[in-house]
């Protein structure tokens, strides 16, 4: 008699499943490329392309196109999707404003991304850090829009208030999954708390473009897709990322199945449908994807909103 597997505990690894073939990055052998890392690297900067091994990469960086990230690359959360490592993060760098700033510089930058880890051990949770940052690239690089991807500062108050006064162009605020599916997926983070940031950020600021985005592939049903889409609506957030989730090892969350992409094509047009002024929503999109010319359509999109509204 054959003995008997042993139950799969909670911890245990799960399995990778084999990527079909629409999921395939794009491989760019360019100069770009290279230069862009140097930057990087020579700057000692963090960026999440590296540290959380986003698939577009190789791409990106070949058009000049980094998403850095500031604090540390430490996060003082364990989400089960992400790929960023969790501990006990180093001090602030009180440089790190000027090493961005001439990075966005030397890559001559028309739009950049600026994301964090979580920092729930500051006061703030890294708030006024954001807003040095920001201020520092906008003094020294003026024609550069600025796009902020922010933790959602739970239990620090008001402090996300702090990034405001620096004005980003772009205020991103990823919900990640559906609400039934955070315990598991995002245990550190609630659900509600980022509807209600994104809300409060366009009630306060609302000449600023709100983002936010979702992956698929973790479990999560349609109608509670759907759902997420009109909650950020309520939220009057502008962009809508939608992405396929990609498990990083076999520690991490286990990915349920590889979502179509006709299936990503007939979401996009339900949450166009619901007033979204721009949605990007394929296997590959990632918050930061395309993120410069993504910047160029809203605003097209929004002026021609407002022209649509101006009285004859």
């Amino acid at each position: 008699m054959k003995p008997r597997h042993p139950e799969k505990t909670k911890n245990s690894p799960s399995p990778l499943k084999k990527k079909p073939e629409w999921i395939r990055s794009k491989l760019v052998n360019s100069q770009i490329f290279f230069k862009t890392k140097e930057v990087v690297n020579r700057n000692k900067l963090n960026t999440v392309c590296q540290e959380a091994n986003c698939p577009n990469i190789t791409e990106c960086w070949s058009k000049k196109h980094a998403t850095f990230m500031i604090m540390g690359d430490t996060c003082t959360r364990g989400c089960a999707f992400c790929d960023v490592k969790t501990g006990k993060p180093s001090a602030l760098d009180p440089f790190e404003s000027i090493k961005v700033s001439k990075a966005v510089k030397e890559l001559e930058l028309n739009h950049v991304v600026i994301t964090s880890v979580d920092r729930d051990d500051l006061e703030d949770g890294g708030a006024n850090h954001f807003k040095e940052v920001v201020l520092e690239v906008k003094k020294n690089n003026p024609n550069t829009t600025v796009e902020v991807l922010t933790p959602d500062f739970l239990k620090k108050g008001n402090s996300y208030e702090k990034v405001l006064e620096a004005s980003p162009d772009v205020f991103n605020h990823n919900i990640e999954t559906v609400p039934s599916l955070y315990l598991k997926v995002r245990p550190g983070s609630r659900y509600f708390t980022s509807v209600e940031l994104l809300k409060s950020v366009k009630a306060k600021k609302p000449n600023i473009f709100t983002k936010s985005g979702i992956m698929l592939g973790l479990g999560e049903k349609k109608d509670e897709i759907i759902q997420v889409m009109d909650d950020l609506r309520m939220a009057d957030v502008d962009f809508l990322t939608i992405g396929q989730y990609l498990q990083p090892s076999t520690k991490h969350f286990p990915l349920d199945r590889y979502v179509h992409p006709d299936e990503f094509l007939e979401l996009k047009n339900i949450a166009t449908s619901k007033g979204f002024l721009l949605v990007s929503s394929s296997p590959l999109t990632r918050s930061s994807y395309h993120a410069d010319s993504d910047f160029k359509i809203l605003k097209d999109a929004r002026d021609k909103s407002l022209e649509c509204h101006q009285p004859n």
